[in-house]
């Protein structure tokens, strides 16, 4: 399953919090958080965010430990306990940065502000930086590739970014869909080859005053009209650079000649300085908004931001090598017997959708097919055989194995497939019942998501929907 079982587990546990205290305060039966801490059911996003407040009420320390293993290492940040509460500072104002999200209906204050982040911290946190619309764009394009073009989320039905991104039909090259690009340089570089001049000027009307209101509110509260606040924050902002220290101003007072921002340096040395903390509570900002848009969707927190590399499968290879020792398999998609020296092993759902590498969701396959299953979803034909496939890995281990060994390597089939004794998995008839229970609503969740369905293997290494 997902984080947020293993996280209510091990903090249940580290903090001696009782499931039922837990379960009258979040107003639900006692089983329900049984089967949560036993992760044989995983928490809705709507639950995750009422968790984090109710443990926030029995331990402050336990609700920050929650967030801390959930969020886990959010795009190369490695979160501590202090990752959601903002540092003090007597030379910017604090609170105002704190109110950037409020009120926020669609998905650019989060993408611009991330970007921001991700741009300076590029750019060494240099002092007096200035920063273009046209770069701003490209960042918030790149960091929404990966949650909406390659894990398909909804950014909300009011989001327009989606769209803007959709209408570019980029071209992704190999080191990007295998995260050899972390630092999003080929991504940049594609989109940048684009027209991007009408959707900086849409992006332009609305997202980049909004995000500085909180700073200038006492200033902005004497324009009643909607229209004449967006017109003077330009020249507000410049005026009162010194004064409020609103994170950026613009270098022109009207926002249709403004081409560029440029950030306050003590914005900058703040957010140098505090770079990890800040990052850490824009990621949890950005995560609550996602979740609600997307409350169904599993492992959504590690669909947020593209990993820094990809875990090694040298385990499971390993134990497939293992059973192919001793039994020939032939790939479940093209028939071909597979060579024990040169499997590929294949995510039956995609990775991109499931966002881990379980075991029970892979199997071998040759390199070919594989590469022509991308990220598709396998005919209905293929359903049983995936499973079959399965159950002789599981026996065949079983068979030569020591029983720890194979206890060990079978847990994520237990634990995810929800199976009270582990020799049921050796049943074939009660594993393919187990498999349809809990694969085929992911199955149908995935292609309601928007994950191309009825993917055919033919000689020819061609897909047919």
């Amino acid at each position: 399953m997902g984080k947020a079982g293993q996280a209510l587990k091990q903090v249940l546990e580290l903090y001696n919090i009782r499931q039922s205290q837990l379960a009258k305060m979040l107003g639900v039966e006692r089983p329900i958080v049984f089967r949560w801490f036993h992760e044989r059911i995983d928490p809705t996003a709507e639950t995750v965010a009422a968790i984090v407040q109710v443990l926030k009420e029995i331990n402050p320390s336990a609700s920050q430990k929650f967030v801390q293993v959930y969020l886990g290492d959010v795009a190369g940040i490695q979160l501590n306990m202090n990752n959601l509460q903002l540092p003090n500072s007597e030379k910017v104002n604090v609170a105002a940065l704190s109110q950037i999200f409020s009120s926020t209906t669609n998905s650019y204050k989060y993408l611009f502000f991330l970007s921001l982040l991700d741009i300076l911290k590029r750019e060494k946190f240099k002092t007096f930086t200035s920063i273009t619309f046209e770069n701003i764009i490209i960042e918030m394009l790149a960091n929404a590739w990966y949650s909406h073009s390659y894990s398909k989320l909804s950014f909300g039905i009011q989001d327009q970014i989606a769209d803007r991104l959709d209408s570019l039909q980029l071209e992704i090259t190999e080191p990007i869909l295998k995260f050899t690009d972390p630092d999003k340089s080929s991504l940049r570089r594609l989109i940048q080859q684009n027209n991007l001049k009408q959707i900086i000027a849409h992006f332009k009307k609305n997202v980049p005053f909004r995000l500085i209101r909180p700073f200038l509110v006492e200033k902005l509260r004497e324009f009643d009209v909607s229209n004449e606040v967006v017109e003077k924050t330009p020249r507000i902002a410049t005026e009162y650079f010194e004064i409020y220290k609103p994170l950026y101003r613009f270098n022109a007072t009207n926002f249709k000649d403004s081409s560029e921002i440029l950030l306050h340096p003590d914005w900058i040395k703040y957010l140098q300085e505090n770079y990890a903390i800040v990052r850490g509570w824009a990621s949890w900002e950005w995560l609550n908004y996602m979740q609600k848009r997307n409350p169904n969707i599993p492992n959504l927190v590690n669909k947020l931001f593209m990993p820094q590399k990809r875990d090694s499968l040298a385990k499971p290879i390993k134990y497939w090598k293992a059973v192919l020792k001793h039994q020939d398999i032939d790939c479940i998609y093209s028939q071909t017997k597979l060579d024990l020296e040169s499997i590929s092993l294949d995510h039956y759902l995609p990775w991109s959708f499931v966002a881990h590498d379980q075991p029970w969701n892979l199997i071998p396959t040759t390199r070919s097919v594989n590469s022509a299953k991308s990220n598709n979803l396998p005919a209905s034909q293929y359903f049983e055989k995936f499973v079959r496939l399965q159950h002789i890995g599981l026996t065949v281990s079983a068979q030569h194995f020591s029983r720890s060994k194979w206890l060990k390597e079978v847990e994520s089939f237990i634990t995810d497939l929800r199976i009270d004794d582990p020799d049921n998995l050796l049943d074939f008839n009660f594993l393919l019942k187990s498999y349809e229970n809990t694969v085929k609503p992911l199955i149908a969740l995935a292609e309601n998501q928007g994950f191309v369905a009825n993917w055919l293997y033919t000689s020819k290494n061609q897909m047919i929907g």
